[in-house]
């Protein structure tokens, strides 16, 4: 296997030394005034641990603007077929795993384009593949998978991961529009990305845990990152989830009050307008809004790109 210290021991002298210079970020280093901290009272410790997960939600608000950016170049990569594709190792490909594969239910987005390049392989989802992570040639070659007109989101909290450095890389090589999402500033991953998210979480209240603050920066990022560009995408009606996939008695549930409070119509015909739709909501929705029958639903949500606003607008002044 090919690491980025290949050939040398990580437990020689260089190999120390090599592994400390590459190891001297913020998100690696000690906070102040936690001497004693293991013999604190609970409520102490649990306090100060949340604290350092209200910094790491600080460092999201800091990177709203970078993410309404990120947003922006993603929505007509995906608008027009491309695939969203996630690249990390450890917490970090966890957290974006769990990102992606809420997307179809919540917002109907395909199966076949999401997709994933974990370091260590579906395996390290469970398991701690530690060395997993300094696989370059691992990288480069999951990032064969990309092409043009596809997103990859790379997400590393030291932005220096090999493995998915080189997956950014050669994501790029192959014209795949590359979005790092990382928790220290001036990282090899931010270089090698077009666009960055910086969430600048700061040192963990236990050193070096990045599953702590660094890992719920990512994850409020990712929720954000792809709420806004399913919004976009035309997936949200009022704030209610206009493409969900009804697949248990709860969803259908749900489905059922959508139509019902997005046209006032009673529950009854909110069930019946489903059934004909096989559970399609926007289509439901225009039926109940006045659609005179289930072709005329389809031809309109088309014409309207499955925007439900504008689809409305067109049954309305057709009635």
């Amino acid at each position: 296997m090919n690491r980025v210290n290949a050939g040398l021991d990580k437990w020689s002298y260089f190999g120390i030394v090599a592994a400390m210079q590459s190891g001297n970020v913020r998100t690696e280093q000690r906070l102040p005034d936690l001497r004693g901290f293991d013999t604190w009272d609970d409520a102490t410790i649990l306090s100060t641990l949340l604290a350092g997960q209200r910094r790491a939600l600080d460092a999201v608000e800091q990177a709203l603007p970078a993410i309404a950016e990120a947003a922006g170049l993603m929505v007509p990569r995906i608008a027009a077929g491309g695939k969203l594709i996630y690249a990390g190792a450890g917490t970090s490909i966890r957290v974006a795993v769990q990102d992606g594969s809420e997307l179809p239910a919540t917002f109907g987005m395909k199966e076949d384009q999401l997709a994933y390049l974990i370091a260590g392989g579906r395996d390290a989802m469970f398991d701690t593949l530690a060395d997993a992570e300094d696989d370059i040639e691992a990288g480069r070659r999951a990032a064969e998978t990309c092409s043009a007109g596809d997103v990859l989101i790379a997400i590393a909290a030291s932005g220096r991961t090999p493995y998915t450095i080189a997956a950014a890389q050669a994501a790029r090589t192959h014209g795949c529009l590359v979005i790092a999402v990382v928790n220290n500033a001036s990282s090899p991953l931010a270089e090698a990305a077009d666009h960055v998210i910086l969430l600048d979480s700061g040192p963990e209240v236990i050193s070096g845990s990045t599953r702590l603050g660094a890992g719920t920066a990512q994850k409020a990022a990712l929720n954000l990152l792809s709420t806004l560009v399913h919004t976009r995408l035309g997936a949200i009606h009022d704030g209610l989830m206009v493409n969900v996939q009804a697949g248990n008695a709860k969803l259908v549930r749900r489905a059922a009050g959508i139509v019902q409070q997005i046209t006032g119509c009673d529950q009854q015909r909110a069930a019946e307008a489903l059934a004909r739709t096989q559970g399609h909501v926007k289509l439901a929705v225009l039926l109940c809004a006045g659609a005179g029958d289930l072709a005329m639903a389809q031809d309109i949500l088309s014409q309207s790109d499955g925007k439900l606003r504008l689809a409305l607008s067109k049954v309305s002044a057709s009635v």
